[in-house]
């Protein structure tokens, strides 16, 4: 469900900033509303499954994520549908760390990393089956579908659970670290909201500034909170190990270049180079298909050559994937394009993601399962957050700049040339004003595109030195050993 989700909606931003209206900050908040409330509560409910119940906690997370899909589902606007997302992100927050951490519990350190590729496997391949189906949804049907989907396959998963998966927690006191989660949620709304905002209020507006300023005193008091917590949902203790603190660096770095990527990747696709709902859907297959055909064996990788090597390669192979998909332009083939690209960085993912998740559940006692799996998963979704919400601003400013030097050298009137500078947070979404004739709507059309492409072009290089500066982190922190 978590990982359909992940991976469905943005195949459907397109077709909601079509239904809804709303410029791209608005689609930002889409993904952001959920990916915020995940990302602070994610480290809650790790904690909350090991104290109380990894499957009651697991199952929780499974009806509320149901009964907010609903929400989304029946959304009139767009300001409530990003309500609905934030309680499907609080649903999410007890449904991932749960999976993977009943997972760890139920299995011996031998066949933990086998285990856990095969998690991997599955996630993987539901993540591939959800923009193929949402997107013939879309297609075919509305974007709402795209939501409604996640009602049956929640109640298929309450009754596999109920039947098959055995109850664990760990015999220890101490409660609920509800303030921490109350600090570090204001301290990412805080800086969320000040660089989303900031594309289209300015950055010397007070709301930007002032939230960018409390987001950051909360995320510094959050440390020392957690530092003198008596129940802390970040056992700061647990960073003494290099091997965890190197995996979560590298984790922060190389999901903020994958969080950022599926963001921009369905706009592309989409709305420059005119791919169909479906179509782009099918396009990422390659990368989770090789994900999951080479989770197994990536799974043992560990075991036979140790954590370090992996985890340099995986991501030096995901920086070239990236680096390859700022080559094409609009109007592109798919095939001499986009497939190579998605084949090299399924390759380095598919090399790195099993790796990486042994290594956080192999540095930590077992007792502590819930929380390391709900700390790696915070720092993977903190980084997308981040990424959308940071890049993004790159990503505008970098359309703005082209689009108006492609303004300048077209001859057209100037209250055309404002109408568009007014409205280019739109990203290629930018509507050209009626009344314009063909030719000039053809010329500026074509300015859209490739301003898009230039922006999206220079997202992807940074995104490649994130993977580099990733693989940096692996060389220099993770040792061959796991345990």
């Amino acid at each position: 469900m978590a990982f359909i989700d992940g991976t469905v909606v943005n195949v459907a931003l397109p077709a909601l900033q079509m239904n809804l209206g709303g410029t791209v900050t608005d689609m930002q908040w889409v993904v952001e509303s959920y990916a915020l409330l995940l990302s602070a509560l994610i480290l809650v409910g790790g904690s909350m499954g090991d104290l109380f119940g990894r499957r009651r906690m697991f199952l929780s997370g499974v009806a509320v994520f149901a009964i907010a899909s609903a929400g989304c589902g029946l959304a009139p606007t767009i300001r409530q549908l990003m309500i609905a997302r934030a309680v499907q992100g609080v649903g999410a927050a007890f449904l991932v760390p749960g999976s993977l951490s009943i997972i760890s519990a139920s299995f011996s350190d031998k066949q933990r990393g086998r285990a856990i590729g095969t998690w991997s496997g599955f996630t993987s391949i539901t993540a591939a089956m959800g923009p193929v189906l949402g997107g013939w949804l879309i297609e075919h049907g509305s974007w709402r579908w795209v939501f409604f989907i996640n009602v049956p396959i929640a109640a298929a998963v309450i009754l596999l659970s109920l039947w098959r998966v055995p109850e664990s927690r760990i015999d220890a006191e101490g409660g609920v670290d509800w303030g921490g989660a109350l600090i570090v949620t204001t301290g990412l709304a805080g800086v969320t909201y000040g660089f989303i905002e900031s594309s289209d209020l300015g950055w010397r507006n007070p709301f930007v500034w002032g939230s960018l300023a409390v987001g950051c005193a909360c995320l510094i008091v959050f440390y020392y909170f957690e530092a003198r917590a008596d129940s802390p949902m970040v056992p700061i203790g647990l960073f003494r190990s290099n091997d965890f603190t190197g995996a979560n660096l590298l984790t922060l770095f190389l999901y903020a270049a994958l969080g950022i990527f599926f963001f921009l990747f369905p706009l592309n696709l989409i709305q420059v180079q005119h791919y169909s709902a479906t179509a782009t859907g099918a396009a990422a297959l390659p990368l989770i298909l090789l994900l999951f055909a080479l989770s197994r064996w990536s799974g043992g990788l560990v075991a036979r050559y140790g954590a370090r090597r992996p985890l340099i390669i995986g991501p030096i192979i995901a920086a070239a994937g990236f680096l390859l998909f700022a080559v094409p332009s609009a109007g592109s083939s798919y095939w001499r394009t986009f497939f190579p690209a998605f084949v090299v960085l399924g390759f380095g993912m598919a090399v790195s993601v099993a790796p990486l998740t042994t290594v956080v559940m192999g540095t930590v006692d077992q007792s502590r399962a819930g929380t390391a799996s709900g700390i790696n998963n915070a720092v993977a979704r903190v980084a997308a957050l981040l990424a959308v919400a940071i890049l993004g601003i790159v990503m505008v400013s970098a359309f703005s700049y082209r689009m108006n030097q492609s303004l300048k050298q077209l001859n057209i009137p100037a209250d055309v040339a404002r109408a568009l500078q007014s409205n280019e947070i739109k990203l290629a979404a930018l509507p050209v004003p009626s009344g314009t004739d063909s030719s000039t709507t053809a010329a500026l059309q074509t300015s859209i595109d490739g301003a898009f492409v230039s922006g999206f072009r220079l997202v992807m290089l940074i995104c490649a030195g994130l993977a580099v500066a990733s693989a940096a982190f692996a060389w220099r922190m993770i040792t061959m050993r796991t345990t």
